[in-house]
């Protein structure tokens, strides 16, 4: 699928993310030359898993450190590199300074990697992470399907910032790359993800998407809430950006969505499969899950209005018939988390 040699080298970015972990696995699986950027290579939940992954021959691993906001860090890390995978962002969705903690870091980054990418000559091809937050407008109808046509640009840093800051990154590369020669430019392909579950290897990854299931593990909420979640499995997730690399078309853009499964489903999945466990099965009424809302520190009323008792799909057809993508079933996904967190006492 990649051009093997010594000479091609893949850099991933946020390598000690939960996507971008298993985005280094992927490849050194198949005997790739990686070089994975962290942010602070002292970290030992940012390096040690990666330092731990298996490797097929001719496979090799190097880790150096590389800060979005210093350009000269970026330039350094991808230079000499055929391939570039863009998976560094923050994942936080609120914050009390959005700009700063959510908008900056993808904006900027990723301002500094397509500048690297420009200026080091010899990278063929780039494939970046967005979101389904790039795709998702802040008003929807209950049964909407979204594609790849949408944007999210309603989005402000008020209401959605996570969204404002996946859709900025990827016009900024889509631009980038349209202002480029065609004859010299790189490849480019953006993938998509929903909420990602699957195995974590790192504390580190309990964040994001897999806040949600801690929530549930942890016991934090008194009842589930009447909410459907789109569910994609990270190990599927960073196939298709391994695929991206050379398959799919130019300038492609792709939803990488399994299924969707109602929280309460979810719930009583991981009672059945962990039965030792005590899980809260109960679904909470919508009138009721509006006041928690209101009293719950990191979700507004606005949000719970929009996403509860409504439902959304995504069309991840041209993943499937352009990159072959098969997926993973959403509740193998789910149950696939548990597992590392349970045997790491991740609790």
């Amino acid at each position: 699928m990649i051009s093997h040699g010594p000479d091609v080298v893949t850099v991933v970015t946020g390598a000690s993310g939960f996507i971008g972990s298993h985005i280094v696995a992927n490849l050194l699986s198949r005997g790739e030359v990686v070089r994975a950027t962290v942010r602070d290579i002292s970290d030992p939940e940012r390096v040690d898993h990666l330092k731990n992954l298996k490797m097929a021959e001719g496979g090799s691993l190097e880790i150096v450190e590389m800060d979005l906001f210093d350009a000269d860090a970026v330039d350094s890390a991808i230079a000499g590199c055929s391939n570039v995978i863009h998976t560094a962002a923050s994942v936080i969705i609120s914050s009390k300074n959005p700009q700063k903690k959510i908008l900056d870091p993808s904006i900027i980054g990723t301002r500094n990697v397509v500048s690297a990418i420009e200026k080091s000559g010899s990278v063929e091809r780039f494939v970046h992470t967005s979101s389904t937050a790039a795709i998702r407008p802040l008003h929807w109808t209950d049964g909407q399907i979204l594609t790849t046509e949408s944007w999210a640009d309603d989005a402000t840093v008020e209401e959605n910032p996570y969204g404002l800051a996946k859709a900025s990154a990827e016009r900024i590369v889509r631009e980038w790359h349209e202002q480029q020669p065609v004859d010299s430019r790189p490849r480019l392909v953006t993938i998509h993800p929903c909420m990602v579950f699957g195995p974590p290897m790192s504390p580190r990854h309990l964040r994001g998407s897999l806040a949600l299931l801690m929530m549930m593990v942890r016991r934090n909420l008194p009842m589930v809430l009447p909410m459907q979640v789109s569910i994609v499995d990270v190990r599927d997730v960073a196939e298709a950006h391994v695929r991206g690399l050379t398959g799919g078309k130019d300038k492609g853009r792709y939803l990488v969505v399994a299924g969707d499964m109602m929280m309460g489903e979810m719930a009583r999945s991981l009672k059945k499969e962990y039965p030792n466990r005590k899980w809260k099965t109960s679904v909470a009424p919508y009138w009721l899950s509006l006041v928690a809302a209101f009293f719950h520190p990191k979700v507004d009323v606005a949000w719970a209005k929009r996403h509860l008792r409504k439902k959304l799909y995504w069309d991840a057809t041209p993943a499937e018939n352009e990159l072959g993508m098969v997926w993973t079933d959403p509740e193998k996904s789910v149950l696939d988390t548990v597992p590392p967190i349970l045997e790491q006492n991740w609790v």
